[in-house]
């Protein structure tokens, strides 16, 4: 046993404190050697589970930097290809790709069109790895917009809810026969997925999943994913997306996406709402998602880029931190670099 300074004896005697007995109950013996700690872990994670969002980009001829997203790119359809290809290798799950159009306009007509810029890259992921990674497609429409906005807007210029919900069908609809083994509509319109269900059934793709974006909340941590997609939004989407200051409310929005027909329900953002990740993990009978979304993944790279962080450590602690809370599946722009880490 190491020996302990006099001094530290004889600052407790003169206060009449007898040294600590040893313990008989030792953790520590589990966390000795990392073989050990592997061999109790509780979580861990599997690059199967991790979605890698994606963007492809119309009009341009070799992949775009995103200034706010070190290492993420906007890609043309010949580079998407590549990454696809990539993420097949490395094990990841699944892609959810984003489309930026080249021309938008109030109604966002581009986000249905079978050779809009989406549903191209649906359809060049699904042709390049078949099966092999599961192809998700981002069914909503405020990249394809004028306004910047999730639906259509009314005469007060608010979205109009109910107006959208067919829109949402006929892009799901062009989505499954682009070949997407999944939607996931985001735009937080009440009675999204009941309508997108219902159509994808009615038009023969009912083997076509849907991942709901949930409890999507009005989140600051949103901001570099506008310059990814070339957002023309003014103003904000509080109105619809969910506000931070509700956690119950969470819970209920994903039980509802269930009872409509998803497949599986989303948190988003992850790391700033893992009590509701955790609540609707403990109530759902479907899988649960989490996104971590663009804000959480550039205020890594910019701390590591200083040099304030071990960057790969807190990475996998953040994304493993997800898992912990209790989603089955995370989506993270890391996705592919984290299967080659794991490696």
């Amino acid at each position: 046993m190491t020996t302990i300074p006099q001094s530290a004896l004889d600052l407790l005697a003169s206060h009449g404190v007898a040294p600590a007995p040893i313990p008989t109950l030792r953790p520590r013996r589990l966390r000795s050697t990392p073989a050990m700690r592997a061999l109790v872990s509780q979580h861990r994670i599997d690059p199967a589970k991790l979605i890698l969002p994606v963007f492809v980009r119309e009009d341009i001829s070799e992949p775009q930097a995103i200034s706010a997203m070190p290492g993420v790119y906007q890609h043309t359809l010949d580079s998407l290809r590549r990454e696809a290809v990539a993420c097949a290798e490395a094990g990841v799950g699944s892609i959810d790709l984003f489309g930026v159009p080249a021309v938008r306009d109030e109604v966002g007509s581009q986000a249905w069109a079978s050779e809009g810029i989406l549903n191209q890259g649906i359809a060049a992921v699904r042709e390049e790895v078949g099966d092999a990674v599961v192809v998700c497609a981002d069914t909503c429409l405020d990249e394809f917009t004028s306004h910047g906005h999730c639906g259509l807007l009314d005469e007060r210029g608010g979205v109009d809810n109910d107006a959208t919900l067919p829109l949402y069908q006929a892009m799901a609809v062009s989505q499954a026969e682009a070949g997407a083994h999944m939607v996931s509509p985001s735009g937080m319109m009440d009675g999204q997925v009941a309508a997108i269900r219902q159509a994808l059934d009615a038009s023969g793709h009912a083997d076509v999943a849907i991942l709901a974006y949930s409890a999507k909340y009005a989140s600051a941590y949103f901001g570099p994913f506008r310059e990814a997609v070339g957002s023309t939004l003014k103003g904000d989407r509080r109105t619809y997306q969910q506000d931070p200051a509700n956690r119950r409310e969470g819970l209920y929005e994903a039980l509802l996406d269930a009872a409509e027909g998803a497949d599986m329900v989303m948190v988003k953002p992850a790391g700033p709402y893992l009590d509701v990740l955790s609540d609707v993990a403990a109530a759902s009978d479907i899988p649960v998602a989490a996104y971590q979304v663009s804000g959480e993944f550039a205020m890594v790279e910019a701390a590591a880029a200083n040099g304030w962080i071990d960057r790969e450590r807190v990475i996998l602690e953040s994304v493993l931190g997800i898992f912990r809370a209790g989603a089955d599946t995370v989506l993270t722009y890391w996705a592919r670099e984290i299967a080659q880490m794991l490696r």
